[in-house]
């Protein structure tokens, strides 16, 4: 294992280069922005405490990353994190994350299992789009919105569960567009608004359960 300690006076983008380098152990405080992204060989990485966040774009399009650990330290994971590492299979996020942010998983096309913890509240833009092999989810019940194509082109993802009891209210546009295994879908008492398009080209959607506590659906949603 090749261990990597990050101090906190590092702040510029990606500074290195490790274009044979196949696993990696990594300490410090934080991991900035971009800092292993595009690295074709990594396959393995171990975030380990006291790192507390985790940068934009720092392992983006890592093609062949597999698995990968998270201290409970880890408070933020940035944007694009971890974005077209699409041999990612699964993930865990630990639970003193509290906003999965813009994208983050977006394009892990090999991720079939995903464990959203109860300590997040929010669910960020594009999160999980385009993760293809993703067949379950399950909102915790700490979840208050659910942005934009948080979901999208999820194509064999067939079961959402949303734990009771939920304090989810918003559901963004096009959150779970193109989810073409989705057949049925009930939604907690909690839900207040489903933004236009939220379940567009959901071919297979023939059961919906809607809350009497739900007071705007947007257009063709």
């Amino acid at each position: 294992m090749n261990e990597i300690k990050v101090h906190s006076s590092i702040k510029s983008e990606k500074i290195f280069l490790f274009d044979t380098i196949t696993e990696l152990n990594i300490y410090g405080d934080s991991i900035p922005n971009k800092m292993f992204s595009c690295i074709m060989s990594l396959k393995q990485v171990s975030i380990n405490s006291p790192i507390s966040s985790i940068g934009n774009y720092a392992f983006y399009d890592n093609l062949d990353l597999i698995q990968v650990s998270i201290s409970s330290s880890v408070t933020e994971i940035g944007d694009f994190a971890f974005s077209y590492c699409s041999s990612l299979t699964q993930i865990t996020i630990p639970s003193s994350v509290t906003q999965i942010g813009n994208y983050t998983f977006r394009g892990c096309s090999s991720l079939t299992q995903i464990t959203i913890p109860s300590s997040v509240t929010q669910i960020g833009y594009s999160a999980f789009s385009e993760c293809m092999s993703l067949t379950q989810i399950t909102i915790p019940s700490s979840v208050i919105s659910i942005g934009d194509l948080a979901f999208s082109l999820c194509s064999k993802l067939n079961q959402i569960t949303f734990e009771s009891p939920s304090s989810l209210i918003f559901l963004g546009s096009y959150s779970f567009e193109s989810c073409t295994s989705l057949n049925k879908i009930q939604f907690p008492s909690s839900l207040q608004i489903i933004e236009f398009n939220c379940f567009k080209n959901c071919l297979s959607l023939r059961n919906i359960t809607i809350p009497g506590s739900l007071n705007y659906i947007g257009e063709d949603a």
